[in-house]
């Protein structure tokens, strides 16, 4: 099975391995291919990055020097409500692990020392969903966007302004961006963002930023 690892270039990292050399080893690695790679060593550590960033997947070791791996990943799932799909690392096939794992419906565990074909094919695998749900979500907006507005022939527009929200919906673009690559009048593109505005769909926060509210398409 070919895998396209170039959706990893989309997700950010989080991990967790207290052997600093192969936490370094990994880390260049799996650079050439994450958004971004946060790696540290203990789970407090590891639990400052998720307070502060976005971590899309975390790969953790399950023996830490002083703690359990399988111990942190369940005081995520089960006190702190945060349930981000994780990766075990082991030295170990020791049943107990295997079952506590299982338990906390781990997605997936891998056997050091650690084959990097296998981890990447891991995380391509079990990120691959989250593309296609997010495109799922895109094709069904826009479908639901052009039912809001009286003018089907704005279509291109809304396909130009869904395609290029961030991860936060919000679309960075003004009037002559949009009309540079769209043949389309000025009078056509206010009326659009005042129609999609007055339905609290595209709300303009800032000089050349509008945030694209899912939320109000589910109410039309």
């Amino acid at each position: 099975m070919n895998r396209n690892l170039n959706i990893l270039n989309q997700f950010n990292i989080l991990y967790i391995e207290d052997d600093k050399s192969l936490l370094k080893h990994t880390k260049d690695i799996l650079d050439d291919f994450a958004k971004e790679v946060y790696a540290v060593n203990t789970s407090v550590e590891a639990l400052e990055i998720i307070n502060y960033y976005t971590v899309d997947i975390i790969i953790c070791d399950i023996l830490l020097e002083n703690e359990n791996g399988i111990d942190f990943l369940k005081d995520l799932k089960e006190n702190k409500k945060i349930f981000i799909p994780s990766i075990l690392a082991t030295a170990h096939t020791d049943t107990k692990y295997l079952l506590e794992a299982i338990k906390l419906k781990i997605d997936h565990y891998i056997v050091k020392p650690i084959n990097v074909k296998e981890l990447l094919n891991t995380l391509h695998d079990i990120l691959l969903p989250q593309i296609q749900e997010k495109e799922l979500r895109k094709n069904i907006n826009v479908i639901k966007t052009i039912s809001a507005i009286t003018d089907s022939k704005q279509v291109e527009i809304i396909k130009y302004m869904i395609a290029n929200l961030d991860d936060k919906n919000q679309l960075f673009t003004s009037y002559s961006e949009i009309m540079e690559k769209i043949s389309v009048s000025k009078p056509t593109l206010i009326k659009l963002f005042k129609d999609l505005s007055a339905k609290n769909i595209l709300n303009k926060t800032a000089h050349k930023t509008y945030f694209f509210d899912e939320e109000a398409l589910n109410s039309l």
